[in-house]
Parts: C-alpha cells; sequence; structure tokens
C-alpha cells in the first residue's frame, strides 16, 4: 500500500470506529478525518464532533445526506419493490451507497490518500462500501482494519478502549450492535446470534409491542405519483417528511418488525433483526396501486426481476450497470402508477381496504358478477380449449 498521510474514517462514534480512529493514528501515523453522515440516525449524532476530535481526529465532517437517501435510493428500491429473500427491505443495503458517495466527495475535498471503515471480514458491509469506492476513484486506498489489526472479537475492542481510555457506549454484557437510518434500525450479534432466541421488547426503538399497541385500527392513505409516494392523508410531503411520518404512525402500532435469517454475500448465514415501520407501508401501498395501473405482464416479468434486483443492492452493486440496467426496466412501467392506496393497521398487521387511480385498468363493468353487456361468457370456451391443448396433446401421447 502506498504512503497513507490522510485517512477518510467513515465513523459512527460506536465502538468499532471509535478503536478504529485510535488504532489509525498509531498504525499510520497519519491524520484521520472522522466522517459521518446523517441518514436519519437522530439523536445518536450528538457530541460527535468532540468525541471524535478528543479520541485523535484533526477533523469531523457530518454530511446531512437524508433527503438524498430517500428520494435517490429508497424510492427507486420501493419502484422496484426491492425485497431481499422474501423479508429483508433493505435498509442496510440503500443506505450504504448513499454514504460512500457522500464520503468520496469528502475524499476529494481534503485531498485524502484513503478511506477506512468498521467493517468486519465477515460481513456485507466491506464489500459495499468498498466496490462503491471502487466506483467513484478506482485509486483510492482502502484501510479496513478488521483485517489487518489482532483484535478478534468486540470483547477485544472494549478492552483495547478501556486500556486507552476511549469513551465508549458499549459494554460485554450488551454488545449487540444497531445501525439506524431513516428507512430502518437493524440489531445484529451479541444475544441474537443464537437464531432459537426470542428478542427482548425492550430492544426494539421504532415500534412498539404489538401487543401493547393501540386497540383501535388506524387507516392511513398513501397517496403517489408515477410510482414515488407523494402524500399521506392527503397532506402532500417531501421525502424525509413523508417516511418520517410513515414510520411513527407504522411504529405506534407495532408494525415493521422482522427476524430473519439471511445469506451473506460472503457465504455464511447471519441472523438480523430488523424494524422497518414506514417502508412496511411504502411496499403495501406501492404494491396496492400497482394491481390497478399495471398489465398482468408487465407485473410478472417485474416480479421475475425482484430478486435479481434486490440481490444486486444486498451485495453492494447499486453503482453497477446490472442495477441500472433493471432500474431503467422498472421505471419505464412505473409512469402510470399514480392513485391512492388506503392501509389498516391494527396490532402489527397491515391490510389493503382500499385504492383507486386514474389510470387503472379495473374495469367494473367487466369484473362484475352481475349481468353485463361488455363480455361474452361463451368465449372462455375456445380460450380454454386452446390454452388446454398442450396439455392434452402431452396427456395422449403418455397414454399411447
Amino acid at each position: 500500500m502506498k504512503q497513507i498521510r490522510k485517512v477518510v474514517l467513515a465513523y459512527s462514534g460506536g465502538l468499532d470506529t471509535s478503536v478504529i480512529l485510535h488504532w489509525l493514528r498509531a498504525k499510520y501515523e497519519c491524520e484521520v478525518v472522522a466522517w459521518c453522515a446523517d441518514v436519519g440516525q437522530g439523536e445518536e449524532l450528538g457530541g460527535l464532533d468532540a468525541k471524535a476530535k478528543a479520541t485523535g481526529a484533526v477533523d469531523y465532517v457530518q454530511a446531512d445526506l437524508r433527503e438524498s437517501f430517500v428520494r435517490d435510493f429508497v424510492y427507486p428500491a420501493i419502484r422496484a419493490n426491492a425485497v431481499y429473500e422474501g423479508e429483508y427491505l433493505l435498509g442496510t443495503s440503500l443506505a450504504r451507497p448513499c454514504i460512500i458517495e457522500g464520503m468520496m466527495n469528502t475524499v476529494k475535498a481534503v485531498g485524502a490518500d484513503a478511506i477506512a471503515h468498521g467493517a468486519t471480514g465477515k460481513g456485507n458491509d466491506q464489500v459495499r462500501f468498498e466496490l462503491g469506492a471502487a466506483h467513484f476513484d478506482p485509486n483510492v486506498a482502502v484501510i479496513a482494519p478488521w483485517r489487518e489489526w489482532d483484535l478478534r472479537s468486540r470483547t477485544d475492542c472494549i478492552d483495547y478502549a478501556h486500556r486507552h481510555e476511549i469513551p465508549i457506549t458499549a459494554s460485554a454484557e450488551k454488545p449487540y450492535s444497531m445501525d439506524r437510518n431513516l428507512l430502518h434500525l437493524s440489531f445484529e450479534g451479541g444475544i441474537l446470534e443464537d437464531p432459537w432466541a426470542e428478542p427482548k421488547d425492550e430492544m426494539f426503538i421504532l415500534t412498539k409491542d404489538p401487543a401493547q399497541a393501540p386497540d383501535e385500527p388506524r387507516y392511513v392513505e398513501i397517496g403517489f405519483e408515477a410510482g414515488d409516494p407523494v402524500s399521506v392523508d392527503g397532506a402532500r410531503l417531501g421525502p424525509v417528511g413523508l417516511l418520517t411520518e410513515l414510520n411513527t404512525v407504522a411504529g405506534e402500532h407495532g408494525v415493521g418488525r422482522v427476524d430473519i435469517v439471511e445469506n451473506r454475500y460472503v457465504g455464511m448465514k447471519s441472523r438480523g433483526v430488523y424494524e422497518t415501520p414506514g417502508g412496511t407501508l411504502l411496499h403495501r401501498a406501492h404494491r396496492a396501486v400497482e394491481s390497478l395501473c399495471l398489465d398482468r405482464e408487465e407485473i410478472r416479468i417485474r416480479d421475475a426481476l425482484i430478486p435479481e434486483y434486490a440481490a444486486a443492492v444486498y451485495r453492494g452493486l447499486w453503482f453497477s450497470p446490472e442495477r441500472e440496467m433493471l432500474q431503467t426496466a422498472v421505471d419505464s412501467i412505473q409512469r402510470v402508477v399514480t392513485g391512492v392506496a388506503r392501509l389498516k393497521l391494527y396490532k402489527g398487521g397491515v391490510q389493503v381496504v382500499g385504492r383507486k387511480s386514474p389510470n387503472s385498468l379495473y374495469r367494473e363493468d367487466f369484473a362484475t358478477f352481475e349481468q353485463d353487456s361488455v363480455y361474452d361468457q361463451r368465449d372462455a370456451t375456445g380460450f380454454i380449449r386452446l390454452n388446454s391443448l398442450r396439455l392434452r396433446l402431452r396427456s395422449l401421447r403418455n397414454r399411447a
């Protein structure tokens, strides 16, 4: 690796990055710029400037990326109905390309030689950070301490922090990690590494225990234009305000908790617990409006692409040609996805109970079970006969 004079560290102020900041200065004898992205962590960002500088950073940079995160990353994924392995709504996966884009802008601005991150050698984030960095600057050096140092566990990091008097909030008793943004809050590690162990209710932050949610259901209407959400209960909101409002509404009713074992890109399985309240509502509402506006074959073919799109995002390939190709295909059919979905929230559940659109393909005069003058039911005889022809031919062959 070339000589390192200045490093931009993806800094959260948590255990790993606090230790890494100190370690980088000791190992490389370089300047470290602590860089933090605001993608909706809220109060977690308080005091990070002073903390970073107290640990040895020459500067602290905080970038407000909330608008970009929701508009340029979350909304495109909603338009694609992107869900990984049927359950994971990609909260962390979507934040990483947004973060690395902002981080690389700072690398250029301060003339840094390298970036550093706290992702472990077992996880997906190392791939997401480094593939993104390569997209923006193929020559940037990457320092991944978990692949270099002799610390082997979070307990080792806690001991290192205590030895060097680095202020931390993690402890050996509560070592699970949390990652928060406007789309979700994730929990991994510690007591969650046992896939049989039920998460403790006090762990959750964004959502109420469904059993303690209100006894009366809550109805919410979400409006879409060209596939993007634009309103809640008739009030137009920008991306950040809209997702924040839906997080509050859904969280109050216990909506959005997911507990899954997923397949990491590096090959192992991991257990993750996620809170994605507003995102859960957006996915359900978007599907409901699409059901009116899109042709049957558009939906069928697009749905076949969802696993490919979700896998590309999960694997850190947001800036890849395949994700861009899939996005173009998805967006080409979203122009007509305009309308409103009405959802019913109750005790952790979400039901679609209404949908309407000016671009609807639904025709009550065709679909009705009552008498109509637009559909000749006798036409179905020939339709069925032709569609069954290949099945009848195969049956005749097998009998012979």
